[in-house]
């Protein structure tokens, strides 16, 4: 799946009542291009070191890496793109921390918006099916995607769920990534808006330690707002570090539990649904 991170190579497992196995395909290894000037990055101003190049006592040895290595993945995110787009669905992939509250975000979306529209989801873990469990206790149709030893959902996967779900036109789609601020940053879902939770339980500097999972995020929910009386946790120091990486980010503070900010957000996503329409 992930030979980036050290995913095992066996994929993922897509479940809905009988599982469904597949292979990913693997990608061929080619000499690494000359990187690009440092000034020229988004994220100029954050190191970000790598270990494609080392030095030793002979010189400097250069170490074959893998060239385009997330080529299928992005042609598998752009076959999802276009299905959605042709239904009128409008699908978020949902990252963050493991804790941060993101299924409980999702269960009081569902709630708040069962007189709108249908809502479905796709739910990322490694195994089990607990959050699955808890989002079909709405009446929401899911479909739980155990990754094994995999730390992130890839678009082959997403793909094949989507067809799985049989979503009707016109209607809301959650993909709940894998708990993860790392690996999930890298792989395009082929959904509509990418959003990111950070919870006021992690910390404040989170936003600079993990800037490209922030960095490509169109918007950051800070969640567990209830919790800021027992925490050391500053907000606008937060929101600060959120536009040092991305300042075009929505930023939108809430508790996804207490129900503080939920309005905000659904205003949000309303909006979004409607720029999304062609």
């Amino acid at each position: 799946m992930c030979q980036t991170c050290g995913c095992e190579e066996k994929g993922s497992m897509v479940t809905i009542g009988k599982p469904l196995h597949f292979q990913p395909q693997k990608q061929e290894k080619k000499p690494e291009k000359s990187p690009k000037s440092e000034s020229s990055s988004p994220l100029a101003g954050i190191r970000i070191d790598s270990p494609a190049v080392s030095k030793d006592s002979v010189g400097t040895r250069e170490i074959e890496v893998v060239e385009n290595l997330l080529g299928d993945n992005d042609a598998a995110a752009a076959e999802n793109r276009k299905f959605l787009n042709e239904q009128k669905i409008f699908s978020l992939n949902l990252m963050g921390s493991p804790g941060c509250g993101k299924t409980t975000f999702i269960i009081k979306t569902i709630e708040s918006l069962k007189e709108e529209m249908e809502v479905f989801v796709i739910e990322g873990d490694q195994f089990g099916s607990l959050d699955a469990d808890r989002i079909s206790a709405t009446g929401a149709k899911v479909i739980q995607i155990n990754t094994g030893n995999g730390c992130h959902l890839d678009a082959r996967s997403v793909g094949k769920a989507i067809k799985e779900l049989e979503i009707p036109m016109n209607s809301l789609l959650f993909i709940e990534n894998v708990g993860n601020l790392v690996c999930p940053a890298l792989f395009d879902l082929g959904e509509h808006l990418r959003l990111v939770m950070l919870s006021v339980t992690e910390g404040d500097d989170k936003p600079v330690k993990y800037a490209p999972m922030f960095h490509g995020a169109a918007m950051c929910v800070i969640n567990k707002t209830d919790l800021l009386d027992y925490v050391n946790f500053d907000i606008e120091k937060a929101k600060e570090n959120l536009r040092r990486i991305n300042s075009k980010q929505k930023i939108i503070t809430l508790s996804a539990s207490g129900g503080g900010g939920m309005q905000e957000w659904l205003a949000a996503l309303r909006t979004e649904i409607q720029v999304s329409k062609p």
